[in-house]
């Protein structure tokens, strides 16, 4: 079985929570909180049988969600 990409949960210059693909050069999306990110990553992992991974506020990795399906 094949792997999904997998979506990074981060903290970008601005303050603002974004969702981006590992490779890819734009947020997907932004938010004002890091619970609604999660969520909108979640979805869209889930989607594509993908994986999210959530940074703290330093950058650090907080969590890794393999989801399994």
């Amino acid at each position: 079985m094949a792997i999904g990409q997998k979506y990074h949960v981060s903290l970008n210059d601005e303050g603002k929570w974004q969702v981006k693909g590992e490779k890819a050069g734009k947020a997907l999306k932004l938010f004002s909180t890091q619970k609604e990110a999660i969520a909108y990553a979640k979805s869209v992992a889930g989607n594509q049988e993908g994986n999210v991974v959530i940074h703290k506020t330093d950058g650090k990795i907080r969590k890794q969600d393999y989801s399994k399906k």
